[in-house]
C-alpha cells in the first residue's frame, strides 16, 4: 500500500519551518536566515521514500501585516489549511505563547484536519519545567493529535516525526517522479538563493525592502557548457541601493559570490551571475510590482 498526502507548515515567522523542510529533503530548497519574514511564498518540497510521498509545504511566518506584501504572505500560510491532508503548527519550544499563536490556534478551530503539534529548538532548551508548561498551555487550547519535540537543525526525532505523518496519511497516488524535490522552476530558487545572501549580508531595514528577480537566463553563445544569468535586486530607496552595492562594488560582489556557489550546485553548470540594483519605491504596496514579482495568489 502506497501513500501519500500534503502536509503544510504553519508558525510564526523563525520557529524553524524552512530549516525542517531543508533537513528532510537532504538540500536546500528554501532559503534561510535570522531574519523575520524569510519565506514569502508557499513553498513545496517533496519527501518520497519506497512505501511513501509526503509534499510538505512552507509557508511564510503568521504575523500582523504592515503592506500589502505582508498581508500576501499571511494569506499565502492561511490558505494551505484547509486543502491538505495534515497540519504541522510549529513553535519555538524556547519560548512562551504569543499572541501570533493563539491566532493560529483560532484558526485551527474552524478546521476538521489532524494537526500535530510540533516543538522545535529542542537543542536549545534549558528550562525543562517552562518547556512542560509551555505545552500544557497549548494542550488546554487546543485537541492536537500529536505533539513532537525536535531540533529541526540538528535533525533530532525527525524520522520519528516522519513515520507518525506517513501513518496519518491515507493511501495515494504518487504526485511526483522519485527523482523530485520541489516543484518551483529554477529561476524561482535562483532569485531566492540571491535574497538570502542579502539577507545575511545586510541589516535593519534592507532585508525586509529586497526582491530579487532574474531577468534572463541562457547558455552562452561562444561556450555552450556555461550559463549566463542576469539577476535585479530591487530595493525601494537609493539609500538602500547604496548599500547593497556597497564601497567601490564591494557588498554586490560578495553577494555574487556566495549565491554563485549555491547556483552553481543547483544547476550542475558553469555559470557566469551579472547582479545589478534597481530602486523601485514602496513596490511592497503597489499591486503591479507584486503581481510581477510572483506575489499572487
Amino acid at each position: 500500500m502506497f501513500k501519500s498526502g500534503f502536509v503544510t507548515i504553519v508558525g510564526r515567522p523563525n520557529v524553524g519551518k524552512s530549516t525542517f523542510m531543508n533537513k528532510v529533503l537532504g538540500q536546500k530548497v528554501t532559503i534561510t536566515s535570522n531574519k523575520p519574514s524569510t519565506t514569502r511564498n508557499n513553498i513545496s518540497g517533496i519527501y518520497t521514500t519506497d512505501d511513501a510521498q509526503v509534499v510538505f509545504i512552507d509557508t511564510p511566518g503568521i504575523h500582523k501585516p504592515k503592506h500589502k506584501l505582508g498581508e500576501f504572505m499571511t494569506q499565502e500560510a492561511i490558505n494551505t489549511l484547509k486543502s491538505v491532508d495534515l497540519i504541522m503548527f510549529m513553535i519555538d519550544g524556547n519560548e512562551e505563547i504569543g499572541r501570533g499563536d493563539k491566532f493560529i490556534i483560532d484558526l485551527l478551530e474552524h478546521i476538521k484536519i489532524p494537526v500535530f503539534l510540533i516543538v522545535n529548538k529542542a537543542d536549545k532548551t534549558t528550562d525543562i519545567v517552562a518547556l512542560k508548561t509551555s505545552i500544557d498551555h497549548y494542550k488546554k487550547l487546543y485537541k492536537f493529535k500529536g505533539i513532537f519535540s525536535i531540533s529541526a537543525l540538528r535533525g533530532d526525532n525527525i524520522d520519528f516525526l516522519l513515520e507518525d505523518i506517513i501513518k496519518e496519511l491515507e493511501e495515494g497516488p504518487k504526485y511526483y517522479p522519485d527523482d523530485q524535490i520541489t516543484d518551483h522552476p529554477e529561476k524561482f530558487i535562483m532569485s531566492e538563493l540571491i535574497r538570502e545572501k542579502v539577507l545575511q549580508l545586510t541589516k535593519e531595514e534592507v532585508p525586509h525592502s529586497v526582491m530579487c528577480v532574474i531577468d534572463y537566463m541562457k547558455n552562452d553563445d561562444v561556450n555552450p557548457e556555461l550559463i549566463n544569468i542576469h539577476a535585479s535586486i530591487i530595493v525601494e530607496r537609493e539609500s538602500q541601493k547604496g548599500i547593497i552595492i556597497g564601497k567601490g562594488g564591494s557588498m554586490i560582489k560578495e553577494i555574487g559570490t556566495r549565491a554563485r556557489k549555491d547556483i552553481l550546485h543547483l544547476l550542475g553548470s558553469k555559470i557566469y551571475l551579472d547582479l545589478h540594483c534597481k530602486v523601485e519605491k514602496d513596490w511592497r504596496n503597489k499591486d503591479f510590482f507584486l503581481r510581477n514579482f510572483g506575489y499572487k495568489e
